[in-house]
C-alpha cells in the first residue's frame, strides 16, 4: 500500500491526466466557499450599481470572476489541488495562477473602485483610511512589493518551508494565501484600476516589469538542473511507480521558466494598450482645454470689436 501523505495528503493516486482535473473536484473547502463569496459580492456590487442607473464594464466584471477568481478555483478546487502534492509539476502550474494569472486578472477587475462607489458613510470612510495608510504605502510601494515578489518562491523552493507545505495542510493553504497576496501587491500597482497609492508612471511600470523576467529564468533553470529534488524525499516514498520525480522537476522547472516569460510579456502587452489609452485621454482632455480656450479668447474679440 503506497504511504499516506501527512496531514491527510495523497494517496496512491493514479497518474495524471486530463480527465483527474474534472472528476478530483472539491467543492467542499474553505478556499471554494471565500471564492464563492468573493464572486457574490462583487456581483452585488455591480447589481447595485445598475439599480441606480450607474454604468459598470461588463469586462471588470469578466475580469475578475471568471479571470480572477475562475482561474484560482481553477487550480484549488479541481484535480489540480488533488495532485499539487504529488507532482511538483502540477504545483508549478498551480504557483504560477496563483501568483501571476489570478492576481492580474483581480487588478483588471477593479474591486476596490467598486466597494468606493458603493459604500457610504463610515465603511467608505474605513475603507479610504485603509488605502492612505503607512502600511498600505510602503507595501504597494512598487520596489518593496517587486522585492517580495521575487523572493517569495525562492525562499519556498531553497529551504524547509517547502517541505513543510508538504507535510502540513495548514501550512500549504497558507502558502496559496501568500502566493495570492504577494501577487496582488505586485500587479495591482502596476495593471490595477483601482485608486492605490506609489502609482508609478507607464515607462516605470513597463521597467519594472521587464526586470523581473530574468528571475523567472533563473529560478526555473535553477530547479531544472539542480541535483537535489524539491522536498528531499517526499516524492520517492510516494511510492508511486508512474512517477519518476526528477524528471517531474525538470518539468517543473521549465513550466516556471517559460510560464513566467508568457505572463511577463502578456503583461507588458496588457501595460502597453493601457498606456495607449491613458495617452489618447489626455489629449483629447488638452483637446477640449485648447478649445476652451479658442471659444473664450474668440468671444472676447468679438466684445472688443463691438465695443
Amino acid at each position: 500500500m503506497p504511504p499516506l501523505a501527512a496531514d491527510g495528503g495523497d494517496t496512491g493516486l493514479p497518474p495524471f491526466t486530463p480527465v483527474a482535473f474534472f472528476t478530483e473536484v472539491n467543492l467542499f473547502s474553505l478556499i471554494a466557499l471565500g471564492l464563492f463569496v468573493s464572486a457574490a459580492l462583487y456581483c452585488y456590487g455591480v447589481h447595485r450599481l445598475r439599480q441606480r442607473g450607474d454604468h459598470w464594464p461588463a469586462g471588470r466584471t469578466a475580469a475578475f470572476v471568471a479571470g480572477g477568481l475562475g482561474s484560482i478555483a481553477a487550480v484549488t478546487v479541481t484535480g489540480i489541488e488533488a495532485y499539487d502534492t504529488t507532482l511538483i509539476s502540477v504545483h508549478m502550474v498551480q504557483h504560477m495562477v496563483l501568483s501571476m494569472v489570478g492576481p492580474i486578472f483581480l487588478a483588471l477587475g477593479a474591486p476596490t473602485t467598486l466597494a468606493l462607489r458603493i459604500l457610504t458613510g463610515k465603511p467608505r470612510k474605513v475603507l479610504l483610511s485603509v488605502l492612505h495608510s503607512r502600511y498600505v504605502r510602503v507595501l504597494t510601494f512598487p520596489l518593496v512589493a517587486f522585492g517580495l515578489f521575487i523572493a517569495n518562491p525562492f525562499v519556498l523552493y531553497f529551504s524547509n518551508a517547502y517541505r513543510l507545505t508538504l507535510e502540513h495542510v495548514w501550512v500549504h493553504e497558507f502558502v496559496h494565501i501568500h502566493f495570492i497576496v504577494t501577487g496582488c501587491l505586485f500587479f495591482w500597482p502596476l495593471l490595477g484600476l483601482d485608486p492605490l497609492p506609489n502609482r508609478w508612471p507607464y515607462p516605470a511600470r513597463a521597467l519594472l516589469m521587464v526586470l523581473s523576467v530574468p528571475f523567472h529564468t533563473v529560478l526555473g533553470l535553477t530547479i531544472m538542473q539542480s541535483n537535489q529534488l524539491l522536498g528531499g524525499d517526499w516524492y520517492p516514498n510516494l511510492g508511486l511507480s508512474w512517477l519518476d520525480p526528477k524528471a517531474d522537476q525538470v518539468t517543473a522547472g521549465g513550466i516556471l521558466w517559460a510560464g513566467g516569460e508568457i505572463v511577463s510579456v502578456t503583461m507588458l502587452g496588457i501595460l502597453v494598450v493601457q498606456w495607449v489609452r491613458q495617452s489618447e485621454r489626455e489629449a483629447k482632455r488638452i483637446d477640449r482645454a485648447l478649445d476652451r480656450q479658442e471659444r473664450e479668447d474668440n468671444r472676447q474679440e468679438a466684445g472688443e470689436n463691438a465695443g
